[in-house]
C-alpha cells in the first residue's frame, strides 16, 4: 500500500491520495501515458475491493477512488463522508455467479440451500441479490460466505462453496483457471455503473478540487485508450495483476474495455436508489437514505447521460 500524502508536495502543488485496486486506475493511466507531466502528485493506496477503499475515503486517508455500484450504498447507509463525482457505464457480463463445470446447478433457482461466496457490499453482492430475487429467492434461502476475492477463489477452487458471485477480472480468471462456468451474469439485472468517489474535504479544497477535475479527465482519456488498444492494455493489466494475458484480454473484451464515461445524473441516482431500497428492505444495510445526497455533480459538464450504451467489441470471448 502506498503512503498517505499531505496537502502539498512541498513545492506548492497538491498531493492527491488515490485509492486503487490491483491493476486498476494507476496501471490504466500509466499505460495510456496519462501520468506524464502531472501538475500535482499522486500517492496511491491499494485495496482489495470497493468497501475498504471507501472506509479510507471516509477516514480522510484517501481523496478519491474507483468503486462499483454497490459500495457507495453501504457507505452511505453507514453515514460515511463520501461524494460520488464521476461515473462510467460498462457491460455487466463480467458480473457473474460462477459454479464448477461439473456442478449439477443449471439455474439460479437451484441455489436454494447452497453456499455462495461474495464480498459483502461489493457490486457482486447486489448482482447476487438481484439474481436470487429474479429466481424467487432471498438471501435467507442461501448461505452467504462474505469473502474477499482471493479467499473466495481459494474456497471456490477447493469446493468449500457451491457458487461464487464476483466481477472481472476474477470472473475471467476463474473461467480460465478454476474450472468455472457462468450460472448467470449481471447483464439486464444490474446497472453496469461504476463511480469515482471523493472525500468532501478534498472537494472543499480549491487546489485538490482542481486536481480532481484533471484526474477524472485523465481517467476518461485512459478509458478511451483502453477501448482502442485492448491487447496492449491486457498485456499491462496481466503484468500488474499476475494473471495470464489471455485472461486479461477476455476480461477487457467482456467488461473492462466496454466502459464509457457518463454523467452522474438523475437516472443514475434513481438506479442507485433502487439498490439502496433493495438492501434496506432486506435489512442488509442499517437504513435507507437518499442516494442523491451523496452526489456532487460539479464534474458532470459535457458528459453523456448515464444510460449511454457501453462500448462493445462484439460477442465476449
Amino acid at each position: 500500500m502506498g503512503g498517505i500524502g499531505g496537502h502539498t508536495d512541498g513545492k506548492g502543488a497538491p498531493t492527491l491520495n488515490v485509492g486503487d485496486q490491483k491493476g486498476g486506475s494507476e496501471a490504466m493511466l500509466r499505460a495510456a501515458g496519462e501520468l506524464d507531466e502531472l501538475p500535482y502528485t499522486i500517492r496511491w493506496s491499494t485495496f482489495t475491493s470497493g468497501p475498504p477503499l471507501l472506509e479510507a475515503v471516509n477516514a480522510g486517508a484517501v481523496d478519491v477512488g474507483a468503486v462499483g455500484n454497490t459500495p457507495p450504498v453501504f457507505a452511505g447507509a453507514a453515514h460515511s463522508k463520501i461524494k460520488v463525482i464521476a461515473g462510467s457505464h460498462s457491460r455487466s457480463d463480467g458480473e457473474a455467479i460462477l459454479v464448477k463445470k461439473d456442478s449439477p446447478l443449471t439455474s439460479p433457482a437451484q441455489l436454494k440451500g447452497k453456499s455462495i461466496a461474495v464480498a459483502q457490499g461489493s457490486s457482486a453482492h447486489y448482482q447476487l441479490i438481484a439474481s436470487l430475487k429474479e429466481a424467487g429467492l432471498s438471501p435467507k434461502d442461501v448461505t452467504l460466505n462474505h469473502l474477499q476475492p482471493a479467499d473466495a477463489l481459494a474456497a471456490f477452487t477447493r469446493g468449500k462453496v457451491d457458487a461464487w458471485a464476483v466481477w472481472d477480472p476474477y470472473t475471467s480468471q476463474a473461467l480460465d483457471q478454476a474450472g468455472a462456468r457462468v450460472l448467470t451474469n449481471g447483464q439486464g439485472r444490474v446497472n453496469g455503473l461504476s463511480f469515482q468517489v471523493a472525500a468532501p474535504a478534498a472537494l472543499a479544497d480549491g487546489a485538490k478540487s482542481a486536481a480532481l477535475k484533471d484526474y477524472t479527465a485523465r481517467l476518461r482519456r485512459a478509458q478511451d485508450w483502453v477501448f482502442r488498444h485492448p491487447a496492449a492494455w491486457a498485456k499491462v493489466w496481466a503484468e500488474a495483476t499476475g494473471m495470464p494475458e489471455k485472461v486479461a484480454l477476455d476480461a477487457v473484451r467482456r467488461t473492462r474495455g466496454t466502459a464509457v464515461p457518463v454523467a452522474v445524473d438523475k437516472n443514475a441516482v434513481a438506479s442507485e436508489q433502487r439498490i439502496v431500497d433493495t438492501f434496506a428492505a432486506l435489512k442488509l444495510i442499517p437504513r435507507s437514505f437518499d442516494f442523491g445526497e451523496l452526489v456532487d455533480p460539479r464534474f458532470n459538464s459535457g458528459l453523456p447521460p448515464s444510460g449511454t450504451a457501453p462500448r462493445t467489441y462484439g460477442k465476449a470471448r
